[in-house]
């Protein structure tokens, strides 16, 4: 096997956070830390999503997506509502300031995802989205969602 082939964890894990700390220095304008825009992804991805999910998803403690909840609920960006299916539990919503946000934020990761794709044709862009979904699919994450996939007519959001 190839020296790419046996890195190829360590090429994935270093190709997202090149991402996100592009993504991040691009963002800095809308006031979120990279955890704080995490958090407000996934709530606009699901809509709807428990302080529990939250956790897993961004692979933190509950304690510190609590407190982190506290400050963007504070700042606006997201609300606590009872969960009609069961009062007891709390799910997090994103605020009319985040989804009046996201048309920016979603402009941004494009102009991320347009520069780590640059020089790739479309049918390349389409094939590392097709690939990436089917690596996601193999390991069966819970909630990781392959993103749908992409055609010539509309080029991949690797997202």
């Amino acid at each position: 096997m190839t020296d790419s082939w046996n890195n190829l964890g360590l090429l994935l894990h270093d190709g997202a956070r090149l991402l996100r700390k592009r993504f991040e220095r691009r963002a800095e304008s809308l006031g979120l830390s990279s955890a704080q825009w995490r958090l407000l992804a996934i709530t606009l991805r699901e809509g709807r999503v428990t302080q529990a999910r939250l956790s897993e998803r961004m692979e933190v403690e509950p304690i510190s997506v609590s407190r982190l909840v506290d400050r963007m609920e504070q700042a606006g960006w997201v609300a606590r509502q009872t969960d009609p299916s069961d009062r007891r539990v709390r799910v997090i919503v994103p605020t009319a300031q985040a989804l009046a946000a996201h048309a920016e934020i979603r402009a941004l990761l494009d102009e991320v995802l347009d520069e780590a794709l640059s020089g790739f044709s479309g049918a390349e862009r389409i094939q590392i989205a097709g690939l990436l979904n089917r690596l996601i699919a193999n390991l069966g994450e819970a909630g990781a969602e392959p993103v749908a996939e992409p055609t010539a007519a509309q080029p991949p959001a690797v997202r």
